[in-house]
């Protein structure tokens, strides 16, 4: 008798365990189904607002193309396509993102044709005719930044001409 009762209760935990992993599954396929669903849903958003992001900033197409030009080591390509921007924003967004990134491609470190005093220039420009930009406080911390760096190179020049001032 104890032999008979024993195998009863295997099988029913054996059943059990089948009923909560056919349930589980279940509820993972469900869940596959809804994610699939907002997948779909997520795009038609995601579309709808790059189609209003469009329209709403002129020049934000070339921007992004800009963005991803400087990315890649393009830096001329990227100067192109921020002028580009910067023309059709006008004084508007996504003008000041446009001088900022040109500020960037001046200042890069691996563009050969870096040019600090013009990064500085663009920042500086940034800051007069966008003051109230997102993007403002970072620009005077480059100005900061590179106001450093051509103050060094100046005395760095200076020291020279000494240098060859006292060797006549």
């Amino acid at each position: 008798m104890g032999r008979e009762h024993a195998g009863t209760g295997k099988l029913f935990h054996f059943c059990a365990a089948g009923l909560v992993a056919l349930a589980l599954s279940g509820c993972a396929l469900l869940g596959d189904v809804v994610r699939v669903e907002n997948g779909d849903e997520y795009k038609k958003e995601r579309v709808k607002e790059e189609k209003k992001e469009v329209r709403a900033k002129p020049g934000s197409g070339h921007l992004q193309q800009a963005k991803r030009l400087m990315s890649e080591g393009n830096y001329e390509g990227s100067l192109k396509e921020s002028q580009k921007a910067l023309a059709l924003a006008g004084r508007n967004a996504p003008g000041d993102e446009a001088l900022f990134t040109m500020g960037l491609v001046y200042a890069h470190y691996k563009n050969p044709r870096k040019d600090f005093k013009q990064s500085l220039d663009l920042f500086n420009k940034l800051l007069r005719e966008y003051p109230q930009s997102p993007l403002a406080e970072q620009a005077r911390v480059w100005v900061g930044v590179l106001g450093v760096i051509e103050q060094s190179k100046q005395v760095d020049i200076e020291i020279e001409e000494m240098k060859k001032g006292l060797a006549k």
